[in-house]
């Protein structure tokens, strides 16, 4: 028997919301255990909220957003749900010059950029991204969630959803642990040293974008790429650009020009989009699957044989 919901509600944004579209890049892999989206569109999500842990669930019915929440962290999960789904994302001034952008924008009008507010949420999954392979970040990352992760709240934690480790948890975490999950020494210490520093990182969420930006990248390990990664979801920010990626240059400059570029010439290429350098790039992520990849993806690393 399902338990009822600590907190619920019903949000009517008066507009479109495509949840698929929106939080689909919270998701890390298909079995990520912090969250799942149905084939019907509707998403589980496990946090850990400033005040515990929390489970939201979402669905779209009638143009309403229809939340419930499990958790000491139900109610702050309830109160975020605008901001998750984008009502913060101010798209004005945005005008696309591309015609590929033109249509990905009139094929997703409910996609919006969501703002988490939980940043070690999402420093700690694109540590793990760094430099390997999706498939090897995935990987690490539904290990050390379930190994270390809490039962999530509610109904979720029946279906083995895990709840992401607190700052101090992923501080306490062994060194053989890291490597037994498949994490190298590199992107384990800097979610531990992140982890030792959270409570100043999560403080950015209130600051300008340059400051949030230099207080990131102050943590030994977080460079550009993560630091663009966090400010995407965590901070709503849609001019983060993921550059030092291994796809994205190519993949944009392909999309708008027909011709792969650096991270030199996707500077050049999004200046007269920004402070929209984000949007275009996720909304050309969204569309990859209608042009395809091409590509050629890096070969998995491994570093101890996993158990």
């Amino acid at each position: 028997m399902v338990s009822a919901p600590d907190v619920e509600s019903t949000w009517r944004p008066g507009r479109p919301v495509d949840l698929l579209a929106t939080l689909s890049v919270l998701v890390r892999g298909g079995a990520d255990p912090s969250h799942r989206l149905t084939a019907d569109g509707q998403l589980w999500r496990v946090c850990r909220t400033p005040q515990g842990a929390a489970t939201l669930h979402l669905r779209v019915r009638a143009g309403d957003v229809e939340a419930h929440a499990w958790g000491a962290g139900a109610g702050w999960a309830v109160d975020g749900v605008p901001d998750l789904l984008g009502a913060s994302d101010d798209a004005r001034g945005f005008e696309p010059q591309h015609d590929v952008l033109v249509q990905a924008l009139r094929r997703r009008p409910g996609w919006r950029v969501p703002r988490t507010r939980l940043v070690m949420e999402a420093l700690a999954p694109a540590a793990f991204e760094q430099k390997v392979t999706g498939q090897e970040a995935f990987a690490g990352w539904r290990r050390m969630l379930l190994r270390f992760g809490e039962v999530a709240p509610g109904p979720a934690g029946e279906a083995g959803m895990r709840v992401p480790p607190s700052a101090a948890q992923w501080a306490a975490v062994p060194s053989w642990a890291w490597l037994q999950a498949g994490v190298d020494g590199a992107r384990s210490a800097t979610v531990v040293r992140a982890a030792r520093v959270a409570g100043r990182l999560e403080q950015t969420l209130d600051l300008s974008t340059a400051d949030a930006e230099r207080r990131l990248r102050a943590v030994p390990g977080v460079g550009v790429w993560t630091a663009a990664e966090v400010r995407q979801r965590a901070h709503g920010d849609a001019d983060a650009v993921s550059f030092g990626d291994f796809h994205v240059p190519g993949e944009i400059g392909l999309a708008l020009t027909g011709n792969r570029v650096d991270d030199d010439g996707l500077a050049e290429l999004l200046e007269p989009y920004r402070p929209h350098r984000y949007r275009v790039q996720r909304l050309l992520q969204l569309e990859a699957p209608r042009r395809g990849r091409r590509a050629p993806r890096p070969t998995p690393r491994f570093h101890l044989p996993v158990r």
